[in-house]
């Protein structure tokens, strides 16, 4: 390639990726047969050395979570290319991404803003490290990212065109098209008017979703579903989080039920919840997390002692998405109390009564209290205390006691990759905020969008976007395929959660002081956005999983 040359003719380029993704996975096995000389013991995986060497385990997986990256987005081009619509725009993403993250992997991974995973830090000798240095990988990373290449992506990406998702699926394309729409009509226009005066999304808003059939995408159509794929649910979900992302995580209360009771609840648990699940005449909440538990959800205490025929449930929860006006609680207890490990608990169908602001928690045996927040506000969090709280027996999930954790366990896959959606709709909502605000703000008499280091914020956002993006998508076709895909999701949450707040720290750095004004949108983007790696999994819980699955195969 000519040094003044912007982009690689489409052959070459292809080809030089596929030969980085083929010398980054030899780099990634030959860190895997590392560390496992670290962390095992006897030849099998150690939990203390685990521990010990838990900086280079994470590193580990966050050098995988790369690969698998960048391998997706060179799968992404070969669809485009294929179909013929492998244009400009969606070669220049697909340069800067491997030129961007071969640097990364070849000089250090940003696991946070402080922590830098580094080639050394994973026992790759500098022999390896320099094998990344072949005429393909120095190709990509010498002429895929240089400043030209940000200036041509500025011109292509100026009419709020970010490049195709390559969806494959018309019916994929229509649904994607009129929750945009949908979305442009009834979110966006309120959504931080909902935010500065901490209001919860209006129930207008949450009928108009159950008529679109949001709450019930994946649910069979033999309980009144849609029957859709996770693929569908993952658009939707994308859709609606780019307008606001308490919008986008109504489903996720939805999704995670009827996973739960479709995969682990009785017949007559299915006929009796998933219609009204499906419908949204019934709207859930998850009880699992306790005060002094986090993600060390098998330690937990809330207890349901058996009284005659109901179980009796005392005990604390907290951090419980939209608990006030919800019908239903996936409620995580220990029935056995001489057992303190997972094998005690149990999951309960709770059924109680819609809460009001006046009485938002009116059942009895049950109290709440809100806890205030920076961000995702919509829904509102809450604290829950359990005293003599009933529920009858015929609710326990699958009738049989001892299953609730693992019950759990097989809803993780399904509601991360949902969660990176909503983090991929973020970071699309914070890259159009700082679009639409660079184009807009003129100084030294043109618009901010003009000057190389706020074009190139954007620019940049459209590349690492895209990438989180296709990671997501290709969980979801995991998924939607019945193949076991915990250490994809866990890959797709990651990313698609760091580029989320990236993107919306990047974009309030082009408002300037105004994003620091709760006027300006963005300020709410960026409270939202920095939740993202934390729930359903904080950013460490995703890297152990990732890690932890990666080295077992």
């Amino acid at each position: 390639m000519q040094a003044n040359t912007k982009h690689l003719i489409v052959p070459e380029l292809l080809h030089n990726c596929a030969q980085a993704v083929a010398k980054i996975h030899s780099v990634l096995e030959s860190a895997k047969r590392h560390l496992l000389t670290l962390v095992s013991r006897d030849g099998k995986i150690d939990g203390v050395l685990l521990e010990q060497h838990q900086y280079a385990t994470h590193g580990f997986a966050w050098l995988a979570t790369y690969v698998y990256a960048l391998r997706e987005m060179l799968h992404w081009a070969e669809r485009l290319d294929e179909a013929g619509e492998f244009t400009e725009l969606e070669q220049l993403l697909l340069q800067a991404s491997f030129a961007e993250y071969l640097h990364q992997i070849y000089g250090g991974i940003p696991m946070s803003q402080n922590e830098f995973v580094r080639p050394a830090d994973l026992g790759i000798e500098t022999r390896e490290r320099l094998s990344l240095q072949d005429p393909h990988t120095n190709t990509l990373r010498d002429r895929g990212a240089i400043s030209e290449v940000y200036t041509s992506l500025k011109e292509r990406i100026d009419s709020g065109s970010f490049g195709n998702p390559c969806l494959g699926d018309e019916t994929l394309t229509i649904i994607r098209d009129q929750f945009y729409n949908f979305v442009e009509d009834k979110i966006s226009p309120l959504a931080h008017d909902w935010h500065l005066r901490d209001d919860m999304i209006p129930m207008e808003i949450v009928d108009e979703l159950a008529k679109l059939g949001v709450f019930g995408l994946t649910i069979p159509e033999t309980y009144g579903g849609l029957g859709l794929s996770k693929m569908a649910m993952v658009v939707v979900t994308e859709e609606l989080s780019r307008g606001y992302i308490g919008v986008g995580s109504l489903g996720t209360r939805s999704e995670i039920a009827a996973e739960l009771i479709g995969s682990g609840g009785t017949e007559e648990q299915k006929q009796s919840f998933l219609p009204g699940l499906a419908d949204g005449t019934i709207l859930p909440t998850a009880v699992f997390t306790e005060p002094n538990t986090g993600s060390d959800l098998a330690s937990l205490t809330t207890r349901a002692v058996w009284e005659g025929e109901h179980y009796v449930v005392t005990g604390n929860k907290t951090w419980i998405t939209h608990a006030a006006r919800t019908d239903l609680m996936t409620l995580l207890v220990r029935t056995n109390a001489k057992d303190k490990s997972y094998k005690g608990l149990s999951m309960l169908l709770a059924s109680k009564p819609r809460g009001s602001d006046t009485d938002p928690f009116p059942a009895p045996g049950m109290s709440g209290s809100e806890i205030p927040v920076l961000g995702y506000r919509g829904m509102k969090e809450y604290e829950l205390s359990f005293d003599g709280f009933r529920v009858p027996g015929t609710n326990l999930l699958g009738g049989k006691e001892g299953e609730g954790f693992k019950q759990l366990m097989a809803t993780f896959e399904a509601a991360r990759i949902q969660t990176a959606a909503r983090a991929v709709g973020v970071a699309q909502n914070a890259m159009e905020e700082g679009m639409k605000y660079a184009q807009e703000r003129v100084q030294f008499g043109k618009p901010i969008y003009a000057f190389p280091r706020v074009y190139g914020k954007i620019a940049r956002m459209a590349v690492e976007t895209m990438v989180a993006r296709q990671l997501t998508y290709f969980a979801a076709r995991e998924k939607d395929s019945h193949r076991r895909c915990d250490i994809e999701a866990g890959m797709a949450k990651l990313l698609a959660a760091r580029v989320a707040w990236s993107n919306a720290d990047n974009s309030l750095q082009c408002h300037g002081g105004n994003g620091y004004a709760q006027e300006y949108e963005i300020s709410r983007v960026l409270c939202d956005a920095r939740i993202l790696n934390i729930f359903e999994g904080a950013a460490e819980i995703q890297a152990q999983v990732v890690a932890r699955g990666l080295l077992g195969r």
